[in-house]
C-alpha cells in the first residue's frame, strides 16, 4: 500500500517492454536533438586554454551562431546519433540491474546506485568510440586549433564557403585509426567511466529523494509528473557539480589525445588552479538540467504509456 502522495515508481516487471523499446528510441533521439548544443559549447569551453577563445557559454554560443549558424551548434550530431544503441542499453541495464537488486535489498537508494552505476559501464563502452570521433568534429571550425586531428572540407558546388559534411566523420575516424590503433577510439575510457558511473549512480537516488520530499511539500492532488520533472534538474545540478572535475580531464584527454587521467589532471590544477576543474560547469548544468527535465518527463510517460494494461487503473499518478 503506498503511502499518500508518494511517488510511486514503476518497476521492470510492470512494463510492456514491446511499447517501452519502440515509444523509447523516438523519446532518445528527441532528447539528444535538443540538448546537443549545449553538450558542444561544454566541450569547447573544457579544452580551451584559459579564455582563448571563449569567455563563458553565452559568448561560445554567440561566436559560433555568428561564424556557423544553426549549423555549427550541430557539429559532430550526425555521429552522435549512434549512441541511441548506448541509450537503449543504458535503459535496459538500469531496469535489468534494479530488478534484480530488489531481490537483495528493499532499500530503493541501494537499487538507484547499483543499477545507475552498471548501467552507465554499459552505456560508456558503446560510448566512448562515439563520443571520441563526435568530439573531434565538434572541434572543427572555431576550435580545430585545439585537436590533433583536422577534416577535410568539401566544397558545395552553390557556394565558395566550405563546409564540414558528414563525410567528415569518415576522415576522423581514419586518422584516429591511423594514429593510435583501435585504442585511439577508447581515449579517455577509463576518465570517461571515472566521471560517468559516479554521475549516474548519483543522479538516480538524487531524483528520488528530491521527488519524495517534494511529494511531501505539494498538495496531494498535485501530478507526480510535475514534481517528478522538477526533481530531474534538482538531481542533475547536484552530480554535475560534484563530478565536473573528472569531466573537465576527460574531455581534456579525448581530445588532446594524452594517455594519463592523472598527469591530465596535475597539469590543469597546475596551469589553472581549482578554478580550472569548475570549466564547462555552467554549460553542463545547463545541459544536465533541461536534459534532465525533458528525459524525466519523457521517461516516466514511456513508462505510463508502455505499462502493462491490467495494471493502469492501480496506479495513481
Amino acid at each position: 500500500m503506498h503511502q499518500k502522495g508518494a511517488i510511486q515508481i514503476i518497476e521492470w516487471e510492470d512494463l510492456d517492454k514491446r511499447k517501452f523499446y519502440s515509444l523509447g528510441v523516438f523519446m532518445t533521439l528527441t532528447t539528444r536533438a535538443t540538448v546537443y548544443p549545449a553538450s558542444l559549447i561544454r566541450t569547447l569551453l573544457q579544452v580551451q586554454k584559459g579564455k582563448a577563445l571563449y569567455s563563458g557559454t553565452f559568448d561560445a554560443f554567440c561566436k559560433i551562431l555568428r561564424a556557423e549558424g544553426v549549423r555549427g551548434l550541430y557539429r559532430g550530431f550526425m555521429v552522435n546519433t549512434f549512441t541511441l544503441i548506448s541509450g537503449q542499453a543504458y535503459i535496459t541495464t538500469y531496469e535489468v540491474v534494479r530488478n534484480y537488486v530488489s531481490h537483495y535489498s528493499p532499500s530503493n537508494t541501494v537499487k538507484s546506485v547499483v543499477a545507475g552505476g552498471a548501467a552507465s559501464l554499459v552505456a560508456q563502452t558503446i560510448t566512448v568510440p562515439i563520443d571520441v570521433v563526435s568530439q573531434q568534429l565538434m572541434m572543427q571550425g572555431q576550435g580545430e586549433h585545439l585537436t590533433r586531428f583536422k577534416a577535410k572540407p568539401k566544397r558545395v558546388l552553390t557556394t565558395t564557403k566550405r563546409r564540414l559534411t558528414f563525410g567528415q566523420s569518415r576522415d576522423i575516424t581514419v586518422q584516429i585509426f591511423a594514429a593510435d590503433g583501435f585504442r585511439g577510439f577508447y581515449r579517455g575510457y577509463v576518465a570517461s567511466l571515472l566521471t560517468y558511473i559516479p554521475n549516474s549512480a548519483l543522479w538516480w537516488p538524487f531524483y528520488h529523494f528530491y521527488a519524495e520530499k517534494l511529494s511531501l511539500l505539494a498538495p496531494s492532488e498535485c501530478p507526480h509528473l510535475i514534481l517528478q520533472a522538477l526533481a530531474g534538474p534538482m538531481a542533475a545540478a547536484t552530480a554535475s557539480t560534484i563530478t565536473n572535475p573528472m569531466d573537465v580531464v576527460r574531455a581534456r584527454v579525448q581530445v588532446e589525445g594524452r594517455s594519463s587521467v592523472v598527469e591530465t589532471f596535475k597539469q590543469l590544477l597546475a596551469e589553472e588552479g581549482v578554478w580550472g576543474m569548475t570549466k564547462g560547469l555552467s554549460a553542463r548544468i545547463i545541459s544536465s538540467t533541461h536534459t534532465s527535465v525533458l528525459i524525466v518527463v519523457g521517461y516516466e510517460t514511456l513508462k505510463r504509456l508502455s505499462l502493462r494494461a491490467e495494471l493502469v487503473e492501480s496506479r495513481h499518478w
